[in-house]
């Protein structure tokens, strides 16, 4: 039998989000909270990624919040994720708050994050900011 664990869930919610199915990826996060298994970073990444490629930038948001409240560490590429989220959702104000949040926590800036910012500017014509 395998066991469901973080590692597992992690996996496999990192599959659906390769193959653009983020409504069975959030089944699976959810399934994982509901039976008790620790949520980690990777795993909201993954669930937040595959929100994010599908443009619901405010479920990649949503797990985002929860992640923080779980208190599971919000890394780089945590940030990256939800700023590419809001990029793809046309939300350049959200992708430049999270900018801000993630420089005042210390999180040290990557090009992912910085061009997916970059480029939500660029989509609402607003590349000065």
């Amino acid at each position: 039998a395998v066991e469901l664990d973080g590692l597992t869930f992690s996996g496999v919610i990192g599959a659906c989000e390769r193959m653009n199915e983020w409504e069975r990826a959030l089944q699976l996060f959810r399934a994982m909270r509901q039976h008790e298994v620790e949520s980690n970073a990777a795993s909201f990444n993954a669930a937040m990624s595959a929100c994010g490629k599908a443009c619901n930038w405010r479920k990649s948001l949503e797990l985002l919040s929860v992640m923080v409240q779980s208190e599971v560490e919000a890394g780089v590429l945590t940030f990256s994720v939800a700023i590419s989220a809001c990029e793809k959702g046309g939300r350049w104000e959200t992708a430049l708050q999270l900018l801000r949040k993630m420089l005042q926590r210390d999180v040290r800036c990557n090009v992912v994050a910085l061009n997916a910012a970059i480029s939500a500017c660029e989509k609402g014509a607003k590349w000065e900011e």
